[in-house]
């Protein structure tokens, strides 16, 4: 499926920075329009195309930019994560359910082709098998971020039952990125430690050493997101709710594969609120439902990662970026 123009919301976070400059680069910049409540921090997002201050709680502005730009397609990235969801769980609720409401029912009523809705392994809870984790599961989260995302995903099935909406949605891992900084989510060590390792050769971790996590790349995340977008919708058994897995490890196999490029990193623990959030998250995820209905496979594991991630750090540093 191809689209003619697309709106994303939440384009000034971690994912939509980048997503957003990925998709003008298969769609043209002038059909693929940035949103966000504020202005974003990089000006190449503000600059390489249309953007827009929005506020996903507002339904007729959605619908004015959807009429304006001539909207067919919708990826709503708008969210509160984990982090900050439990430090301010009403906003975490209204952002999260009344913002995806709102996206839904404006492409409902203006019968766009698509919204992407992403989910997230905070779906999950401790009732949940954590090795392996299947696709059809038990869905006790117990944070808010995760009680949205799971009332997030029956939404999304809902339209598609009901009014025949096409909407779709991956339960992403941590994302780690070499570009655009985390904003309050539970996975953000798995960020910060390589940008602390470059720039001062340690870092102190906000959970334990033996945390483990599925996580992504980022550009394995945008090939998911992408590639699920442009998937045949016949083929879909799911819609809203798919595993997506690229590695799984634990912080002291995340700094001991740093160590094999900076033998003198070193790192310290100190555990703080977040870990009783990753201690309810899975270790590892089954997405064999992605890789049979729209072909998922990832490029990069730990230590690939590791190498790329560092290479680009390291000349940001040399140049005084970070």
């Amino acid at each position: 499926m191809k689209f003619s123009k697309i709106l994303l919301t939440g384009s000034g976070g971690q994912i939509g920075s980048e997503l957003t400059l990925a998709l003008r680069e298969i769609y043209g910049a002038q059909n693929v329009i940035a949103s966000d409540i504020k202005k974003p921090c990089s000006e190449k997002l503000e600059t390489s195309g249309p953007f827009e201050i929005l506020n996903v709680l507002d339904k007729e502005a959605i619908k004015n930019l959807v009429l304006k730009y001539n909207v067919d397609m919708i990826v709503h990235l708008a969210a509160i994560l984990s982090a900050i969801g439990e430090q301010k769980p009403m906003l975490a609720w209204d952002v999260n359910i009344n913002g995806m409401i709102n996206v839904l029912e404006v492409a409902r009523e203006m019968k766009l082709k698509q919204v992407m809705v992403p989910s997230s392994i905070a779906a999950f809870g401790p009732g949940t098998p954590i090795d392996n984790t299947p696709q059809e599961t038990i869905l006790k989260p117990t944070t808010m971020y995760g009680v949205t995302k799971v009332a997030g995903e029956l939404l999304g099935e809902y339209y598609v039952n009901k009014f025949g909406l096409d909407v779709r949605g991956l339960r992403y891992p941590g994302i780690i990125s070499n570009d655009t900084l985390p904003g309050g989510g539970t996975t953000d060590y798995a960020v910060a430690i390589y940008y602390e390792a470059v720039k001062y050769g340690k870092y102190t971790c906000f959970v334990k050493e033996d945390t483990r996590l599925p996580m992504m790349y980022m550009p394995d995340c945008l090939k998911a997101t992408i590639d699920l977008m442009h998937a045949d919708f016949t083929k879909l058994k799911h819609h809203s709710d798919f595993n997506v897995g690229a590695m799984s490890f634990s912080v002291k196999d995340l700094a001991d594969s740093i160590k094999k490029y900076i033998p003198t990193f070193t790192i310290d623990y100190q555990p703080d609120f977040r870990q009783a959030i990753a201690d309810s998250w899975p270790n590892s995820v089954d997405d064999t439902a992605a890789r049979e209905e729209w072909g998922w496979k990832p490029s990069f594991d730990l230590d690939t990662m590791t190498q790329d991630m560092l290479k680009v750090i390291g000349e940001k540093h040399k140049k005084g970026l970070i």
